[in-house]
């Protein structure tokens, strides 16, 4: 799997990105076992140019700290771009009380659980989505090394 990621507008503040492209390939593999090639592009934006990016392409006009776009041509082959605000993801880690790098990795996580089939718009679902959000961050946190 390749996972990139890129500062646009704003800087993710990434560390170790091998590790964690490699993280979301196993993430992603018990839902969609069947896939032959993933690829993930993030882009860090700002809160402006992700607003730009809902009102364009969903017609939403409010403020997210992500959007995720499937890309897939083919069913066994995943293609995804994942666009980040920064911004929204440092204030959602001060409303959850919690530290930039565990929000900005939940939110990571929700994107490629998306591109793997999960979804949120109902309470049940957004439930399971939360749930595999906590086992992802639980699972790489608990394995990085000091």
């Amino acid at each position: 799997m390749a996972a990139r990621f890129y500062d646009v507008e704003a800087k993710g503040k990434l560390r170790d990105k091998r590790r964690l492209s490699a993280f979301l390939e196993h993430l992603i593999h018990p839902y969609r076992p069947q896939l032959r090639k993933q690829t993930l592009t993030y882009l860090f934006r700002t809160d402006e140019a992700l607003l730009e990016v809902n009102q364009q392409f969903l017609n939403h006009d409010t403020y997210t700290d992500i959007i995720t776009f499937d890309l897939s041509a083919v069913p066994e082959n995943l293609e995804g771009e994942i666009h980040i605000s920064t911004e929204r993801v440092a204030e959602n880690a001060n409303r959850f009380k919690t530290d930039y790098q565990t929000e900005l990795h939940r939110v990571i996580f929700h994107g490629a659980l998306h591109l793997a089939g999960l979804k949120d718009k109902t309470a049940a679902d957004a439930k399971q989505m939360r749930a595999a959000e906590d086992a992802a961050l639980q699972n790489y946190f608990q394995n990085t090394p000091a």
